[in-house]
């Protein structure tokens, strides 16, 4: 009975068999893993197995409700065993279990169609929002760590749980809307919990899918919290050379050169972007 309810996980699981001899399996799990009175020790094995997978499909169907939302819930698990499958977990936390998710977008779009561009955008959005969460952090850069030094010698290095996000799509108002959405759900869940006749569940509000747009965002962290904001294109253009390693005046220059608005104070409109980066902690020292 056991042996047909927690039957070994196949391909079609996303998991493909690593032992062809059942016999010499049984041993080795015999070796480290107890029987008890209903269970052989194999089978006992197979259970932490099924787990195991259900948990790793469980923490990217939280951490990627924007992708879910873009795809359809249905296609979503698909997506994610089809991926599982060619790029199981190489970590040992569940953290990074997302980290080759645009990746396999892009190497197998047909998952994500006819959405393929929006949904490889917010596959970046939503592992960007991983990495700032609990990303490594370096001792943001002093007034005195610069002192003295010409723009033109100045470098600066950029957080490492930092990132900054070229997208074709706003994929960060459409996010917003989406976790909102949840959030309404979870309350009207629990509020329903505590009635004596629930009434049935109500059909989720559709949130429009995001237009093509233009959009440059920077994800991070302060305080312990997660935010992302939207960035002037000249102001993305700054911060992507410094992150290449060019000095200040350089990035700078080569930013305010390409741009084509006009009527605009530079000196002071790129001071107040320093002054507003610095205070949120984004630079350190040169590696």
């Amino acid at each position: 009975m056991a042996g047909a309810l927690f039957r070994p996980l196949t391909p079609k699981w996303g998991m493909q068999k690593r032992w062809t001899d059942g016999s010499r399996m049984e041993e080795l799990a015999a070796a480290f893993i107890k029987p008890n009175d209903r269970l052989s020790s194999f089978e006992r094995l197979e259970i932490y197995n099924r787990q195991y997978w259900f948990r790793v499909l469980d923490c990217l169907y939280d951490d990627y409700p924007g992708l879910r939302a873009i795809v359809g819930e249905r296609k979503f698990m698909k997506l994610i065993t089809a991926y599982l499958a060619r790029y199981p977990s190489d970590s040992y936390t569940l953290r990074d279990l997302g980290n080759r998710l645009e990746q396999f977008l892009g190497e197998e779009p047909h998952w994500a169609a006819p959405r393929e561009k929006l949904a490889i955008d917010m596959a970046r959005f939503e592992w960007a929002q991983v990495v700032a969460f609990d990303g490594p952090a370096k001792p943001p850069v002093t007034p005195d760590d610069i002192l003295d030094t010409p723009p033109s010698k100045l470098r600066l290095d950029l957080q490492p749980y930092l990132s900054l996000l070229d997208l074709e799509y706003a994929v960060d108002d459409f996010l917003i809307a989406v976790k909102k959405r949840e959030s309404d759900a979870l309350r009207g869940e629990a509020s329903n919990a505590v009635q004596s006749a629930p009434k049935a569940a109500r059909r989720r509000k559709r949130i429009r899918q995001p237009k093509c747009e233009k959009a440059y965002l920077a994800v991070h962290r302060h305080d312990n919290m997660l935010y992302y904001k939207r960035l002037d294109p000249e102001a993305f253009a700054i911060l992507t050379a410094l992150g290449r390693g060019a000095a200040v005046e350089d990035a700078c220059a080569e930013a305010v050169t390409a741009s084509d608005r006009a009527n605009i104070d530079w000196a002071a409109q790129i001071k107040e972007w320093f002054d507003n980066w610095s205070a949120l902690g984004w630079f350190c020292r040169p590696s």
